[in-house]
């Protein structure tokens, strides 16, 4: 990390006016902050340094990468270390017209935009003699706009994962500052899978029986088969789709029974039939694999039929869970979370984005409730308390508003938001004691409304142990009050959660 080139703006008044204007890198902005409360979504401290005449506001990370956000939502790094940054910034006074640009553009392209662009300059104020001096005291070499355009477009490349930024309220992040500058996320999910799959078609035995022992090497080994398929794959393909069976139904199981079916040898047929009945799920989810003593022609068919409908050749074209699951899988964590939660942001900008067909009004609110359930399970309750908020305002029937909101507490109270969890619980019970339909007739006697006063006791117990004595008591007799109605079997349920509750409870002055 240098910063050599910030502290010397920071000590000569002259260089600091001279990187404010023309360079519009204004250290006396920096006390103004940014325009609103941001945070990095991978967590970290953001030290603002400087900021421009636009609102754009310039910030240093723990790594001391210098990350630019605008005005109007997006943001990027743009260096490695201030030096670095200032170093493109003083060598490109037009820089955010060169977002666009990357070193395929090649010389040829970058030189006449960046020419035409400095002339725009130069007809508004002065840039060349400033640049000299300014550059010359911060001691930047000599580069070519080629060379700095390389350099910035290397910075925005690092921005994902790791450097997204969050509008720290509502927890929406910004856009890339320069678009297509990172790769679809299944490129990195499938770098390990493309590997492996080099080895399967070279014959190594050793990498064989390292994918079929390895769950998560194997299903992405079968999803590098998947988009780059080959006649001679059979020989591996076989023996993956034994162990995969092992697994149970999943997607990939499927999928190396297409891929395998694919080649229409009817020698395989005992194979896939002896897969389809390794347990129930497997018989239900090929259950339409032909009988054993079906032909070549009706095995490809039925292969042909699957892969069109579920499959596919083209990477793009697949859900965006499927990338997710296996990055989280490999340990991919931030670029699993980083794309989940642009596409909560899609859903959250767009709602229409859920109609359940085009020109309809029925929406389709089950991405939402996957969303909070991915965000769990990668440990970011902030983003599936936001996906499940949202879940539960577009929920319609009396029933469905009761379980969202239940989910809703939870998630509230085990991200350290008991407050509102207690908000989230007081407007379950308003749904409880308002008009229902059959979609709440029985929750008395099943497990919602174990759940429910479960979830009372639970949330009691957190208000009490953070020192809330009053609300604790009040949800506690809210609980009861909900125990009260239930039916013996539900209500004995939850009897030592509610024992455990009202005696720590009880011990409070």
């Amino acid at each position: 990390m240098t910063d050599l080139a910030l502290r010397l703006l920071r000590q000569d008044r002259h260089l600091a006016e001279l990187a404010a204007f023309p360079f519009d890198f204004d250290l006396d902005r920096a006390a103004h902050g940014h325009g609103e409360p941001v945070r990095l979504a991978s967590g970290g401290p953001l030290e603002v340094v400087a900021g421009g005449d636009t609102g754009g506001t310039y910030f240093v990370c723990a790594d001391g990468s210098v990350l630019y956000a605008d005005s109007e939502g997006s943001a990027g790094i743009i260096g490695a270390s201030a030096d670095e940054a200032l170093d493109i910034l003083t060598g490109l006074p037009g820089w955010h017209d060169y977002l666009g640009l990357s070193p395929a553009d090649g010389p040829e392209k970058i030189l006449a935009h960046v020419a035409e662009t400095e002339e725009e300059l130069r007809e508004c104020y002065g840039i060349d003699e400033e640049r000299a001096e300014l550059r010359a005291a911060l001691g930047f070499p000599e580069r070519s706009p080629v060379e700095l355009v390389g350099m910035l477009h290397a910075a925005l490349s690092r921005t994902e994962p790791d450097f997204v930024l969050l509008n720290a309220e509502e927890g929406l992040a910004y856009r890339p500052l320069a678009p297509d500058v990172r790769p679809p996320l299944w490129e990195p999910v499938l770098a390990r899978g493309r590997a492996d799959l080099a080895g399967l078609r070279a014959g190594d035995a050793g990498v064989l029986a390292a994918v079929a022992d390895d769950p998560v090497r194997r299903r992405v080994a079968l999803r590098a088969a998947q988009f780059d398929r080959a006649d001679g794959d059979l020989a591996f393909l076989r023996p993956l789709l034994r162990r995969e069976a092992g697994s149970s139904m999943s997607d990939e199981l499927r999928l190396a029974a297409v891929l395998v079916g694919l080649h229409g040898d009817s020698a395989d047929l005992p194979l896939l039939h002896a897969v389809r009945d390794t347990d129930f799920d497997t018989r239900c989810g090929l259950g339409e694999i032909p009988e054993p003593d079906a032909g070549g022609v009706e095995l490809r068919r039925w292969a042909r039929e699957v892969d069109d409908c579920l499959f596919g050749t083209d990477p793009a074209d697949e859900p965006l869970s499927t990338w997710t699951g296996l990055a989280a899988d490999q340990g991919l964590t931030e670029l699993a979370r980083i794309a989940l939660i642009r596409r909560l942001d899609e859903i959250d900008m767009n709602q229409s984005a859920l109609r359940r067909r085009p020109g309809s009004r029925q929406l389709d609110t089950s991405p939402l409730r996957s969303l909070a359930h991915d965000f769990e399970c990668l440990g970011d309750l902030w983003q599936a308390v936001r996906a499940q908020r949202l879940y539960v305002a577009l929920q319609d029937t009396p029933g469905d508003r009761v379980s969202a909101r239940l989910t809703q507490a939870r998630l509230e109270r085990e991200s350290g938001e008991p407050d509102r969890a207690a908000d989230a619980l007081s407007a379950l019970r308003d749904v409880l004691a308002g008009p229902t339909d059959d979609s709440l007739r029985h929750w008395r006697g099943t497990n919602l409304g174990s759940f429910i006063a479960e979830e009372h006791y639970r949330l009691a117990r957190t208000l009490a142990d953070t020192g809330r004595p009053e609300q604790a008591r009040a949800v506690l007799a809210a609980g009861e009050e909900i125990r009260g109605e239930l039916s013996e079997t539900a209500a004995w349920a939850v009897r030592e959660l509610a024992a455990d509750a009202s005696a720590r409870i009880g011990k409070l002055s």
